[in-house]
This record gives C-alpha cells, sequence and structure tokens, in this order.
C-alpha cells in the first residue's frame, strides 16, 4: 500500500506545482491585456479553471497523501521532516496568495505589474528545489 499512497503523492504534487508555475505566468500576460478585452476575459477564466480544476484539489491530494506517507514511515518524529513541512506551509502560502492575486484579476482591480509577477513565479521553484533537498538528503 506504501507505494500506491507515493505514487499518488507524487502525481499530485507534481500536478500542483505544474499549477503553481503556469499561473503566475498567465498573470504576467494578464497584466498585458487590456481590461475587458477578449483576451483579458479568457485569462480569467483560464486562471479560474487552473486553480479550482487542478490546483487546489492536487494541493489538498498533496497534503494528504503526504501526511499519509509521514504516518505510516513515522517521519513526524524527524527533523528533516519538521524542515521539510515550514517549507511546504511556505509554498500552501503561496497557492493562497496566488489565489487572491487571481480573485483581483476577475474584480478587475490588479496593482501588481509584470514584474512583480515574474518574480512571484520564482517562489514555488526554490522552495521546491528546498524540499527535494530536505527529503532526499535528510541533513537533519
Amino acid at each position: 500500500m506504501y507505494e500506491w499512497i507515493l505514487v499518488l503523492h507524487i502525481v499530485s504534487v507534481i500536478s500542483w506545482m505544474a499549477g503553481l508555475l503556469y499561473l503566475p505566468r498567465l498573470f504576467v500576460y494578464h497584466v498585458d491585456a487590456a481590461v475587458g478585452s477578449e483576451l483579458y476575459e479568457t485569462l480569467k477564466i483560464m486562471e479560474r479553471r487552473l486553480l479550482r480544476a487542478i490546483m487546489t484539489p492536487a494541493m489538498i491530494a498533496s497534503w494528504i497523501f503526504g501526511l499519509w506517507l509521514a504516518v505510516l514511515t513515522g517521519a513526524f518524529a524527524e527533523g528533516w521532516f519538521h524542515v521539510k513541512l515550514i517549507l511546504l506551509l511556505c509554498l500552501t502560502a503561496t497557492h493562497m496568495a496566488m489565489a487572491h492575486w487571481r480573485e483581483n484579476f476577475e474584480r478587475d482591480v490588479n496593482i501588481r505589474t509584470a514584474k512583480f509577477y515574474r518574480f512571484a513565479n520564482e517562489a514555488p521553484t526554490v522552495l521546491m528545489i528546498g524540499i527535494i533537498v530536505v527529503v532526499v538528503v535528510k541533513p537533519f
């Protein structure tokens, strides 16, 4: 059973990360589109569907299967796992920030620049690398 839970965890994490890396890129394009234009409205739909149909379910599944794995392996007693949890909470906070930014676009009240979203696009990558290093190397 462990292997199947691990597979589901990996698939859900990959799906979540794909969304975390793609959504800010959509925001970059959204900033440059004229409010009310066909492109602007299309991006609203794409962002909403990405967040609601892929990212949020994948995030929830990642948490469920990850915690399940932690229980099965006794990871809660390991120092590396506590660091992973902190990084994972930061990744989840990034997800929530992106959801908030999407709502701002939905309401036509975005105040951020394309440069901001390009920078925001790097946060999930840095957190993902940190998580992978901690899980694989287990330095603590």
